[in-house]
């Protein structure tokens, strides 16, 4: 399946929520579910600078293709880095870095966080996408 289409799943999935109590329900409730991740990996070289909350993302290549494992310490957060963990692991890294991030828009979401989170959020893009540009470069050399 491609990011694309998963990226038209998740818009599917919130316009299903009549209001953004329940979508917060919801991202709460995939923040549940995100894969821990390993204890050595919640190191400060993996925290994602700009977000309000603290956010770990790690990165492993294997098989040509990027496993992301992440962890915050807010249950919104985890939600919202679960979202993009869906949409960007096990993905090549040209396919993460030529991503367009439309669902986002889509679903409304950076426009129902706080100024903080949404810059949070926009940090968290960018730490997926430059761990894809250093693999993609580390796979040409």
């Amino acid at each position: 399946m491609s990011i694309k289409v998963i990226q038209e799943e998740i818009i599917d999935e919130f316009s299903m929520f009549d209001d953004w109590m329940e979508r917060y329900e919801y991202l709460i409730d995939l923040g549940k579910s995100l894969a821990p991740i390993k204890p050595e990996h919640q190191t400060d070289d993996n925290l994602i600078r700009g977000c309000q909350s603290k956010v770990w993302l790690h990165a492993d290549f294997n098989n040509d293709k990027i496993v992301y494992t992440a962890a915050s310490d807010a249950i919104l957060t985890k939600g919202i880095i679960a979202l993009l963990l869906r949409v960007f692991s096990n993905r090549t890294p040209q396919e993460i870095i030529e991503a367009n991030t439309f669902f986002i828009d889509k679903i409304g979401l950076k426009e129902h966080l706080s100024p903080t989170r949404a810059n949070g959020l926009v940090s968290m893009v960018k730490q997926i996408k430059l761990y894809a540009l250093a693999y993609q470069v580390k796979k040409q050399n």
